[in-house]
């Protein structure tokens, strides 16, 4: 990576960081949450949809909008309004009399801040670095949005001595700043700030990109949105039985949970790091051996009732998913350069839809008791496996730099 690059590459490594708080800090929190307000078990979990749910819906339109005027105006003011809406939670929590639905009013402006934020990073990164350094940066990308995940219950847990509800003035004095840093420091190709597609047009060449590349492309996203999918489903599994088997709870549960997920993270920017030097085909096979590991560890996870090797599956997962998700990546940043913004927020979309419906997937399924829940889980990774093995076609969606001999 060039010198000059360094600062304004670390500034979106933020993004992903920041934009992964805005759930995960408040899990730790949620118990306390619903005695403070005198809610509901379900109004309290509202907190999370409210956030999550913009946030897919936004996504898409968001990556419209970023190839037709480029990234940067819409993801620096995304990131500040994602900062207010926090601002607007906590000082609604602090001075209001009844705070509930203020607040859930405020997250749902948070995650509509969160629609322009990721998925926008990983589009601007794809078209800053066009050479094999994509794989690796990307990959620093999704460590960045690992590290966030491994620290962000410690960190709720934590602010929550303060005050329940001190963790929402952090996402402020958090995003507001990387939002400035985004407009002042980071500077986009011209070809892609200058690009401004008709709205017909664009469409019309997306589905084209679709016609040529759809199953691969499906095939990609559908891995990136079921790896988070299972990986949140089984985390929140986890809290359920530290707290209900062995007593653990606040910041002894976000402690354990910060394992697996630090294991995705370093995974991430490891494998980010090897592929970058490979590429082509390596990608696909990345993308298989994760998803192979993740069902096997689903299916000792059924199996052993062993809280430690319970655990050291739950970390094979982690792994797993750090091998599937940078070359995921990518895979569909690579597809298109002038669609990248509405392929890439597409992806998004599914990945945060998958982060959402895990928790209550699992909830309810937990009902099935713990060998259906984990068989079942183990049966889809398989069914992804087979579909990625059959209809990835790494050398139609790289461009020609990202190829064996190149």
């Amino acid at each position: 990576m060039k010198p000059s690059m360094k600062l304004p590459f670390a500034i979106l490594c933020t993004v992903p960081f920041i934009m992964v708080l805005g759930n995960s800090m408040l899990v730790p929190l949620l118990p306390v949450m619903r005695t403070t307000l005198n809610v509901s078990l379900l109004q309290v979990s509202l907190f999370i949809t409210a956030f999550s749910l913009p946030a897919g819906l936004v996504i898409p339109f968001a990556g419209f909008l970023s190839d037709a005027y480029g990234r940067k105006p819409i993801m620096a003011p995304a990131l500040i309004i994602y900062g207010l809406g926090g601002l607007f939670a906590g000082l609604s929590a602090w001075l209001a009399a009844s705070p509930y639905y203020l607040i859930l009013g405020s997250r749902i402006l948070q995650g509509i801040g969160a629609g322009g934020t990721y998925q926008l990073a990983m589009a601007l990164t794809g078209d800053i670095f066009q050479s094999k350094e994509r794989t690796k940066t990307l990959g620093l990308l999704e460590a960045s949005n690992g590290l966030g995940k491994v620290v962000s219950p410690i960190a709720g847990s934590l602010a929550g001595l303060i005050a329940w509800f001190a963790p929402f003035f952090i996402y402020g004095f958090l995003a507001i700043p990387a939002g400035l840093a985004v407009w002042f420091f980071i500077k986009e190709p011209p070809e892609q700030a200058n690009h401004k597609p008709a709205f017909g047009k664009y469409f019309h060449d997306l589905f084209q990109v679709f016609q040529t590349k759809g199953l691969s492309l499906l095939a990609c996203i559908l891995a990136g949105m079921v790896v988070l999918f299972i990986l949140f489903g089984v985390l929140s599994y986890v809290s359920d039985i530290l707290e209900a088997g062995y007593g653990v709870r606040g910041l002894g549960t976000g402690l354990l949970i910060a394992i697996p997920v630090a294991a995705m993270a370093i995974t991430s920017y490891l494998s980010g790091s090897y592929l970058q030097q490979k590429a082509g085909n390596y990608l696909k096979m990345a993308v298989v051996a994760g998803l192979v590991l993740e069902s096997a560890s689903l299916v000792i996870m059924s199996f052993f009732d062993n809280i430690y090797i319970f655990f050291l599956a739950i970390v094979v997962m982690g792994i797993g998913t750090g091998i599937v998700l940078p070359s995921v990546n990518t895979l569909i940043t690579s597809v298109s350069s002038k669609e990248r913004g509405g392929i890439t927020c597409l992806y998004g979309s599914m990945r945060f839809f998958g982060v959402a419906l895990g928790p209550p997937a699992f909830g309810l399924a937990m009902t099935l008791g713990r060998q259906p829940l984990f068989l079942g889980a183990a049966a889809l990774v398989g069914l992804v496996t087979f579909l990625t093995a059959t209809f990835i076609q790494a050398e139609k969606m790289l461009p020609p730099e990202l190829l064996p001999g190149h």
